[in-house]
């Protein structure tokens, strides 16, 4: 995510809900037999417009979970959200995964997938469209649709970029 209009927010003074979207067991084969250990990918959000995704890894589950929640509270990001939708309709992608997220009418709901709609209930967001095209992996899902967010803009901030007024824009 290099993107410079990418708004880093701290933790401390924020509540957070958090949400587990996979988690893996994997299996590492030694001398002794096999070793079992636990991956687990983690969205935590305020569901107003905060959203930060991490992954944890040890021997037990929970453990993995909450060193999860630990590391998605340090990747936090400010995502634009109006009227319970977001903005405009935006692409997003990360390795092989393609998402696709666009603004819907109120009583439309949430309209993602697994991955997906972990990250947009967990922003905040009510009313949405999204489709995912390309790889499934829960890794890449979840960093492509955190870098569609990202790269959302309000009408206020394209207001201030351009150097126009408010009517301006929508005006076209």
């Amino acid at each position: 995510m290099s993107n410079a209009n990418v708004k880093k927010i701290k933790s401390s003074d924020i509540e957070f809900k958090d949400r587990l979207v996979s988690i893996q067991r994997v299996t590492k084969v030694t001398k002794g037999g096999r070793t079992f250990s636990f991956s687990a990918i983690v969205v935590v959000g305020n569901e107003n417009g905060v959203v930060g995704y991490g992954l944890g890894k040890a021997k037990e589950v929970t453990a993995a979970i909450a060193k999860g929640i630990d590391d998605a509270k340090k990747h936090l990001v400010k995502v634009p959200v109006l009227k319970g939708t977001i903005p405009h309709e935006q692409t997003g992608k990360y390795s092989g995964a393609r998402v696709y997220i666009q603004p819907a009418a109120p009583g439309t709901g949430v309209i993602a997938g697994g991955a997906m709609r972990a990250v947009l209930e967990s922003v905040g967001v009510k009313n949405v469209l999204a489709k995912s095209k390309g790889s499934s992996n829960p890794h890449s899902v979840v960093k492509a649709t955190i870098d569609a967010l990202t790269k959302l803009r309000d009408p206020i901030t394209v207001a201030q970029v351009r150097g126009v007024e408010l009517d301006t824009v929508f005006n076209g």
